[in-house]
């Protein structure tokens, strides 16, 4: 049995944290359904911009329209649905089969909409209708400005991938706003199955605090911060709270690991994917990682329902120095930047190619 097997096995859903039109074209990502246990994929700016700035691929969907007049976002938004919606009918026996929980695929909002909440809103119902596919979530960051339109959003029947959360209060803040808005959606007698996830980014922490902290609390950060939020979601859905919203027929939303490509040229590969293999749960792979922990991978078991050791560790950084509230909240912030910056640079690329292409 494969190790992506084992991990789907132990309850625990791979999505790959990539996607291009090669990907597609080639029958790779087919393959990956196929052969390696991958359920799902998400994207972001960054993903794209390398996507579209790497190649030809997508020079002849550029050309054709700005020659139809369009330009900037809305050139880029209907590129980039065009290879979720192939992604989408991929998964979408996955989809099915799991009752809605698993096959997802993901396209963000507009990052310079991150304090923008109605905005997001908006961006998000219209990305949503025009995807035209069940699978498809939206992604919104969970910043203090994007908990109102993750609500909003929730409550109008939007699926909604909460990105950018990095700490168990951050992420309790995302999972409170997904529970308002399918009991706002019961209260008005609407179908409460829309779908939900809550994307906790954890190779970052330990870029961060790399410098700082000694040898041996190097690479353990991510993976605390993991144990410690994986406590608060089990504990979630064991409330009574979620247990009446789950009798009258709601989804949970479920923790994804985010950012779970190891940075660290000195330590193992598959460490993040290794670690954090726990139930009910999604990974979202690199390719690099998905093909390393293919060869060499090994699951010792689940992770802990309480977390395990996770409070002892973040009590030994807490010693060293590192505050992880004030961290969290940085590296929210951050994160946030980074994809504006990509984003930003995504629309240049694709001003250039257009104005490049427009004559041939």
């Amino acid at each position: 049995m494969t190790s992506t097997r084992q991990l789907h096995d132990l309850g625990q859903s791979l999505w790959l944290d990539n996607i291009t039109r090669e990907l597609l074209d080639e029958g790779t990502l087919r393959r990956y359904i196929e052969e390696l246990s991958i359920t799902g994929l998400t994207s972001n700016p960054t993903i794209f911009d390398g996507a579209i700035g790497g190649g030809q691929a997508y020079d002849a969907g550029i050309r054709e329209k700005a020659r139809t007049g369009q330009s900037g976002e809305r050139l880029f938004i209907d590129l980039a649905l065009e290879d979720l919606r192939r992604a989408a009918d991929l998964f979408r026996p996955a989809f099915d089969a799991s009752h809605q929980l698993d096959g997802w695929v993901s396209m963000e909002v507009s990052p310079l909409l991150a304090g923008d909440t109605d905005g997001s809103i908006a961006a998000a119902r219209q990305i949503h209708q025009q995807a035209d596919r069940p699978n498809l979530f939206v992604k919104i960051p969970g910043t203090p400005e994007g908990i109102s339109a993750i609500e909003e959003s929730i409550a109008a029947g939007v699926p909604i991938n909460v990105t950018l959360l990095f700490s168990r209060e951050q992420y309790l803040a995302a999972a409170d706003a997904y529970l308002r808005g399918i009991e706002r959606r019961l209260a008005a007698g609407l179908d409460p199955r829309v779908g939900s996830v809550a994307s906790l980014f954890i190779s970052r922490w330990d870029v961060a605090v790399k410098d700082t902290v000694p040898e041996e609390l190097r690479n353990r950060l991510g993976i605390a911060i993991g144990g410690r939020t994986y406590r608060a979601y089990r504990e979630l859905l064991a409330s009574p709270r979620w247990r009446a919203l789950a009798a009258a027929g709601a989804r949970p939303q479920r923790l994804l690991w985010a950012s779970t490509g190891t940075k660290d040229p000195d330590a193992s590969d598959t460490l993040y994917v290794e670690a954090l293999a726990a139930p009910d749960t999604i990974d979202t792979l690199p390719e690099k990682t998905l093909h390393a922990f293919a060869d060499h991978g090994v699951i010792e078991g689940p992770m802990a329902v309480d977390g395990g050791d996770a409070e002892a560790m973040l009590t030994r950084f807490a010693q060293a120095g590192v505050d992880v509230h004030a961290l969290a909240q940085q590296l929210q912030h951050e994160g946030a930047q980074s994809f504006v910056k990509s984003w930003q640079q995504l629309l240049r690329r694709i001003q250039e190619k257009s104005a490049a292409l427009a004559d041939r």
